[in-house]
C-alpha cells in the first residue's frame, strides 16, 4: 500500500460553538430591537383630548415600539449583570450593526423600481420608507441609553459587589431610559410632533418604559439567575 493509502482519513473540522447563553440573549435582544424599530412608525394615542392652560394632558401619546422596546433594556440588564461591560457593549454594537443593515435594506428596496402590476409602493413608502429616520433616532437613543444603562449597572456592581440587584437595575434604567427616550422622540418625530405634544410624548414614553421595567423586575431577577446558573464561566454562582 502507498503512504497515502496508509494515512488515516482526514476528519472534518468545525469551530467550537460559544458556551453559555450569550448568543441566544444577543439574538433575542437584536430581534426585539428590529421589531420595535418598525413598530415605532405608528404613533398611538390613548384617551380624550384634554388641555390645561394650553398644555395637552390627554391623549397619552406613545408609539408602537413601546410595546416591546422596554424588553431590550431587560436583556441589556441581563447582559451587563452577567457578562459585564465588555459583553454588554459587544451585544449593543451587534444590534447597532443589524439596525443599520435593516435601514439600508429598506431604503434600497424603497428606491428600486416597482413591478408594473404591483400597486403598493405608496403603502410601502408610508411605513417602511419612514423607517430610516426611525432607525436613526433609535440608533442614537439606543447607543446612548444602552451604554449608559450598562455603564451605570456595572459601576454600581463594581462599587458594591454585594449590593442589592434591584437598586442596580432601577438605577441604571432611570439613567438609560431618560437618554434613550428623549433622543429618540426628538430625532424621530421632531418637527412632526411639536410643543406640548412632544413633551407629552417624551414624558409618557419615559414613565411607561420605567414602569414596565419595575413591574417586570421579578422576571428580570429570574432570567438573570437562570442565565448565571447555565453560564459555565460562572460555575454555580
Amino acid at each position: 500500500m502507498t503512504k497515502a493509502e496508509d494515512a488515516p482519513a482526514e476528519r472534518a473540522r468545525f469551530a467550537r460553538p460559544m458556551h453559555g447563553n450569550f448568543d441566544l440573549i444577543v439574538a433575542l435582544f437584536c430581534s426585539l430591537l428590529l421589531i420595535s424599530n418598525v413598530s415605532a412608525v405608528k404613533l398611538i394615542a390613548f384617551g380624550p383630548h384634554v388641555e390645561v392652560f394650553g398644555f395637552p394632558l390627554l391623549p397619552l401619546i406613545t408609539d408602537g415600539g413601546a410595546l416591546l422596546f422596554p424588553l431590550t433594556y431587560i436583556f441589556g440588564d441581563v447582559l451587563a449583570e452577567v457578562y459585564g461591560m465588555r459583553g454588554a457593549k459587544r451585544a449593543i454594537l451587534i444590534g447597532f450593526g443589524v439596525s443599520i443593515l435593516a435601514s439600508g435594506t429598506f431604503l434600497l428596496v424603497g428606491v428600486a423600481p416597482p413591478a408594473d402590476d404591483w400597486g403598493n409602493q405608496d403603502a410601502f413608502d408610508a411605513i417602511l420608507g419612514f423607517v430610516p429616520r426611525i432607525v436613526l433616532a433609535s440608533l442614537l437613543g439606543y447607543l446612548a441609553g444602552q451604554l449608559l444603562n450598562a455603564f451605570v449597572l456595572v459601576k454600581l456592581k463594581e462599587r458594591a459587589p454585594g449590593g442589592s440587584l434591584w437598586s442596580r437595575l432601577i438605577g441604571s434604567t432611570l439613567v438609560g431610559e431618560a437618554a434613550d427616550t428623549t433622543i429618540f422622540c426628538i430625532v424621530a418625530f421632531g418637527g412632526i410632533v411639536t410643543g406640548g405634544t412632544l413633551v407629552n410624548y417624551i414624558l409618557v414614553g419615559y414613565v411607561y418604559k420605567v414602569l414596565v421595567e419595575v413591574l417586570l423586575l421579578p422576571v428580570t431577577y429570574r432570567v438573570i439567575g437562570l442565565v448565571k446558573r447555565h453560564e459555565p464561566s460562572l460555575g454555580q454562582s
